[in-house]
């Protein structure tokens, strides 16, 4: 599909709160980190940094600029725009639209963040209202959220209506979103695993869990790109990715997955020296792939390595693949050396099985991600 083109947008205006000139500015992605315009790029990515840290309590899901550039200049298969607030020059909020490649898409994904020291200025608002106009003119009429939430204050609840998870009623974000009409739809789950784990018992339960499988399926593993001949499967479990998964009751588009998106997706993966460890189910009776899991390692380990997307085909749940498959990239992992401090992943509370499988191989809560929706 051809998507229209939008106007590049540039607002300013007074802000008698903050007696300064606010100015909410479109971002240009540059093309390296070291010509001059990267340095709004930067600073952007530090001001991300910063506000994930404050609502966290922990610095786990930093970022480097230099793993985020390549995320932003996927413009062919996940195309975005990005606004910063900016006040007296200095960035203090950020706003992305990302919407979906495929053909009739009808959604447009929202972020806005603002620094905890500038917020109820108007800023969020103005940064929010700045992606909402711009989606609606996109022809896209629903609208959905992904944010950062803190968990830790007290108070009257907002559950999911999935009926598992819940976020503080008093949340900043919570009273922003739901003040301009948004509905929780989903919570996703933030855990993380101090490493090392016990070597001896994780390779002890690996062993077992093959063993409940032999002759059914057996593992592949690589690290890096993806081999050639497992690119068809892959492709077909990334498309399945967008579907298989639980996502409530968000509005989420089937995601065509082949072999250029697959080879922009490696490359990618690999910025700034990152190592991607991939460990696949195969069904030993067709030869193909029915499963997969992936960590990415930062090039810098004293920095948490990230837990990526895991799914096992619908058709072949049942046989603790997903345990399977963790448990195997886990034991690679900790061939590693140095070994990065932990590892953090995320899941829809919801989705039990895998957090039964995160928590049995240790993982532990430590922050929310709520998503909400809104049809203009």
């Amino acid at each position: 599909m051809q998507w229209p083109e939008l106007p590049h947008f540039h607002t300013c205006q007074e802000n008698a709160v903050l007696a300064t000139r606010l100015s909410i500015e479109e971002l240009s992605i540059p093309a390296t980190l070291d010509e001059p315009s990267a340095a709004d790029f930067i600073e952007m990515v530090a001001v991300r940094n910063a506000i994930e840290a404050g609502l966290l309590g922990s610095d786990a899901l930093a970022c480097t600029p230099a793993e985020l550039l390549p995320v932003y200049q996927s413009a062919e298969f996940e195309p975005k725009r990005i606004f910063v607030a900016k006040v007296d020059g200095r960035t203090v909020g950020r706003s992305i639209m990302e919407w979906s490649i495929a053909e009739g898409t009808t959604s447009t994904w929202l972020v806005t963040e603002v620094l905890e020291e500038f917020r109820r200025r108007g800023i969020g608002s103005a940064l929010f209202a700045t992606v909402e106009e711009l989606a609606a003119a996109s022809g896209r009429p629903t609208l959905q959220v992904e944010a950062m939430h803190t968990t830790t204050a007290g108070g009257e609840r907002l559950p999911s209506p999935t009926g598992f998870g819940e976020l503080p009623a008093a949340d900043p974000g919570v009273q922003f979103l739901t003040h301009r009409g948004y509905r929780l739809e989903q919570i996703e789950r933030a855990s993380m695993v101090t490493l090392p784990m016990d070597r001896a018992a994780t390779e002890q339960a690996l062993g077992a869990a093959l063993a409940s499988v032999d002759g059914s399926y057996s593992l592949v593993s690589w690290t890096g790109g993806t081999p050639q001949q497992w690119v068809p499967d892959i492709a077909v479990l990334r498309t399945r990715m967008s579907t298989d998964a639980p996502y409530a009751g968000l509005d989420v588009d089937e995601e065509p997955w082949d072999a250029a998106r697959i080879a922009h997706d490696d490359r990618t993966s690999s910025a700034d020296g990152r190592i991607r460890m991939t460990v696949a189910a195969r069904d030993d009776r067709t030869g193909q792939l029915v499963g997969f899991s992936e960590l990415s390692i930062p090039a810098d380990r004293s920095r948490p390595a990230q837990q990526c997307d895991t799914l096992v085909l619908s058709e072949h749940r049942g046989h603790r693949l997903g345990m399977l498959l963790k448990l195997a990239n886990l034991v690679d992992l900790h061939a590693l050396s140095p070994l990065p401090p932990m590892v953090t992943t995320f899941n829809a509370e919801e989705n039990r099985h895998m957090l039964d499988v995160n928590e049995a191989l240790g993982f532990r809560a430590f922050g929310s991600a709520g998503c909400w929706r809104k049809v203009n």
